[in-house]
């Protein structure tokens, strides 16, 4: 049985992650004490914070910079008190940067070390595998073609589901989720999803909004819908719908993507988690990414997949109509929105199929992932 259980999550994402785990930890292991580096969710769920999780949610180069005192001073901390306290096994959940350091580190000692949630060592930077390999005894993984990429690398991990997946319903009710935003159900609906980082919506909204305003032309009870991630984000979409087509009638929210997403008929998004988003809600979908044209550049000989859209790279084939770079244009995103509101039914199929695979109590898969490998690990030593 596990005694004394490390977590680490440095973002909100992994905040929500760790707190399933944590929930299911406590379940399978009522007297285990589970500390660690947490955020208000895991708190809630039962992890004792002896860290702040502030200090890792950081974004972009500067402001990184700006805090690596804190960083550096947080891992001598955590490390010191895992000397003093070893636990039994240590878990990092997303944040690779900082995580993986702190697991090699533990692994020297002896100390197990699981990561939950791949880097996206698949799709560019391969050579991160020589640090994994380094640092992590056991990696937990969201999607199966993960769990076969590392096996093949002589890795080990473990697939365990998507926890989006199984948050959200098999079966979606689009007129009772229209109904919920306060719109026609009777009317179709075009959710636009320009990205939550500056740099997305700069490259992408002025696009997304002129494709609308052409697709409402050719159907004029079309619906807008346009959920954005926080306030910053929506005053700048804002001021580029001011800029580029002030009369087009969009709806805008504040967050409540996955409410907008069960909503809509088809959506207009950018590449990410919210095509697997879209994808989990059963709605028809466009996907379209476009960066300055020197990162661009130096990402396309980075990166090593063909396909960008999520579940595109699960079926190993195009659901999902992708345009990247300069393939985003008003007029193709305009025709293949348009194509795909004739493609609904053969959409709930094929995404019904994949929601499928990766509903597998991601939480519940990942606690047995976790004891399994502790209980190799104690036979073993």
């Amino acid at each position: 049985m596990l005694k004394r259980i490390f977590i680490t999550a440095g973002e909100v994402s992994g905040d929500m992650l760790g707190a399933d785990l944590v929930r299911e930890l406590k379940r399978c292991h009522p007297d285990a004490i589970i500390e660690g580096v947490a955020g208000p969710r895991m708190i809630a769920a039962g992890c004792t914070p002896l860290f702040p999780m502030d200090t890792l949610a950081v974004m972009g180069i500067a402001e990184v910079i700006r805090h690596l005192p804190s960083i550096f001073r947080l891992k001598r901390q955590l490390l010191k008190h895992c000397k003093i306290n070893p636990p039994d096994i240590y878990i990092g959940v997303d944040a690779p940067d900082f995580n993986l350091r702190i697991e090699k580190s533990l692994k020297v000692r002896g100390i197990p070390t699981v990561h939950y949630n791949s880097p996206t060592v698949w799709a560019w930077r391969e050579k991160r595998l020589n640090k994994i390999a380094k640092s992590t005894d056991l990696m937990l993984t969201l999607f199966p073609f993960e769990e076969q990429f590392y096996r093949e690398r002589k890795l080990n991990a473990a697939y365990v589901g998507h926890p989006m997946a199984d948050a959200i319903p098999l079966a979606i009710d689009k007129v009772q989720g229209k109904l919920e935003l306060q719109l026609d159900s009777s009317r179709p609906v075009l959710a636009i999803l320009p990205g939550s980082r500056e740099k997305e919506i700069h490259y992408l909204a002025n696009d997304f909004i002129l494709a609308a305003k052409q697709c409402l032309a050719a159907k004029p009870d079309l619906q807008l819908i346009v959920p954005l991630v926080n306030p910053k984000r929506r005053a700048q979409f804002e001021a580029i719908l001011q800029d580029t087509a002030p009369e087009l009638p969009v709806t805008l929210y504040d967050g409540q993507a996955r409410h907008v997403l069960i909503a809509a008929d088809v959506a207009l998004i950018a590449s990410g988690t919210a095509t697997l988003e879209a994808m989990l809600c059963k709605t028809p979908m466009v996907m379209a990414y476009r960066l300055a044209p020197l990162t661009y550049q130096i990402g396309k000989r980075l990166i090593k997949v063909d396909k960008f859209a999520l579940p595109n790279i699960l079926a190993g084939r195009e659901l999902v109509p992708e345009f990247i770079q300069d393939a985003v244009t008003i007029d193709a995103l305009t025709e293949a929105v348009l194509a795909q509101f004739h493609r609904t039914a053969e959409c709930i199929v094929e995404f019904t199929q994949l929601h499928q695979q990766l509903q597998c109590d991601a939480s519940v898969e990942a606690v047995k992932a976790v004891d399994d490998f502790y209980q190799t690990t104690l036979k073993t030593n």
